[in-house]
């Protein structure tokens, strides 16, 4: 299948000058970018954009399905998508969109609500690591797309596919690559070199997988892995994957989707399907790790954007809101409603907000604890009929916007 590309006269003036330098930007290799936060470490970016948005650099058509929002490391683009039958990873140069490789590598499950796959590949070392609807997890050469080694979750480890498809994007640290199978095997930990079993954690309850992705912590001097599973947000060891603590109150029967976040010994997580957000405190006492609820407010609802915490507060929706929330009280500093459920990426003082349905609105606000400050928005062009679930990316001078099988890049740094 042939990929179409349009190109405006703002690559050509970004070329002239000098955008596209990695010594001015950041490269967002996995999902929430370099730390799984959702905050980008980008400088000298737009601080308000004109009334149409920033300037188109090119945009890519013929994706393949997905829902999956993209990653930027090592000059390339990768995503992916459901291209003829068949889940695969695509390769774009980061410098035109121009593709480079698509290596298919599973068959789609029988979709019902969302189409192709739904998670983001992850970079690290000259390697891409990627989980397909179904649940095959391959590692791929990143300049090439050759096929290094793959595992899966249900024949090799016991899981089970949840409703909506696997959408899990790996884990990396260190040498070892952190997944969620589910079930009698919850988490578990491989090399990322080869694919071989370092150790398999059973958690309490057996949980089944969901749709959050894993992240790396410390907590009373030990390295931890945080998920969230079907049963409530768990912590294992990550020496051992000795099961270390859970925080349930936050987990819904349905589908829990948004990355925990973990600072100053507090965990917060938050779903929708009319639960809410709530934080708890993650102790050690006596040997043993436990958790006690400082707050839940159904207020804080949040399906799949997730949330950024910057200086205190957290930005991120609320039950169909854009909302500012004091981390450790739970108190809403302000609510607004111009920003709609959607993803949320934060990057020099600056919040990218994406409406998820409608026109799929791109917003710029300030991250301001004492009011909703817009500085800017535009609507999705060609916009696709189905829900814009992929979150924006802020990397190297550029913001990516992805709709299914269409790639939108703009050119966002300051000249």
């Amino acid at each position: 299948m042939l990929r179409q590309r349009v190109v405006s006269t703002g690559l050509v003036l970004g070329l002239l000058l000098g955008t596209l330098g990695a010594a001015e930007g950041a490269d967002w290799p996995q999902f929430r970018g370099p730390n799984r936060d959702g905050l980008s470490k980008e400088t000298g970016l737009l601080k308000s954009w004109p009334k149409d948005g920033p300037a188109k650099l090119w945009s890519v058509t013929n994706l393949g399905l997905g829902f999956g929002t993209p990653a930027v490391a090592e000059g390339k683009i990768f995503g992916l998508g459901t291209r003829d039958k068949q889940d695969g990873v695509w390769a774009l140069n980061e410098a035109d969109g121009k593709e480079l490789w698509f290596t298919p590598f599973d068959a789609p499950r029988n979709t019902n609500q969302n189409n192709g796959p739904s998670g983001t590949p992850t970079i690290a070392d000259g390697k891409a690591y990627a989980v397909s609807s179904k649940g095959k997890l391959v590692c791929l050469e990143t300049k090439t797309g050759k096929l290094e080694w793959q595992v899966e979750f249900v024949k090799d480890f016991g899981g089970s596919v949840p409703s909506w498809g696997y959408t899990e994007s790996p884990l990396i640290d260190g040498d070892k690559l952190i997944c969620t199978p589910g079930g009698k095997n919850t988490i578990v930990a491989l090399e990322k070199a080869t694919g071989k079993v370092i150790w398999k954690s059973a958690v309490p309850k057996g949980d089944g997988a969901q749709y959050s992705s894993a992240i790396t912590v410390e907590s009373a001097g030990q390295k931890q892995y945080i998920q969230f599973v079907r049963g409530g947000v768990v912590s294992v060891g990550a020496s051992d994957g000795e099961f270390l603590w859970r925080y349930d109150t936050p987990a819904n029967g349905t589908a829990n989707c948004s990355t925990p976040v973990f600072h100053d010994g507090h965990v917060y997580a938050a779903s929708s399907y009319n639960k809410g957000g709530g934080l708890a405190k993650v102790s050690k006492n006596d040997g043993k790790f436990e958790t006690k609820e400082v707050y839940f407010e159904e207020r804080l609802k949040n399906h799949h954007g997730g949330v950024v915490l910057l200086d205190g507060y957290l930005y991120g929706e609320g039950s169909g809101k854009l909302t500012c929330v004091d981390f450790k009280t739970g108190a809403i500093a302000w609510s607004e409603p111009k920003a709609s459920k959607g993803s949320i990426t934060f990057a020099e003082g600056l919040l990218y907000h994406r409406n998820e349905g409608g026109k799929g609105t791109i917003i710029l606000a300030e991250a301001n604890p004492k009011k909703y400050v817009e500085l800017g928005r535009f609507d999705q062009p060609d916009r696709s009929k189905l829900s814009a679930w992929a979150h924006p990316v802020v990397a190297n001078g550029r913001l990516y916007i992805r709709d299914q099988e269409l790639l939108l890049c703009y050119d966002i740094k300051q000249k």
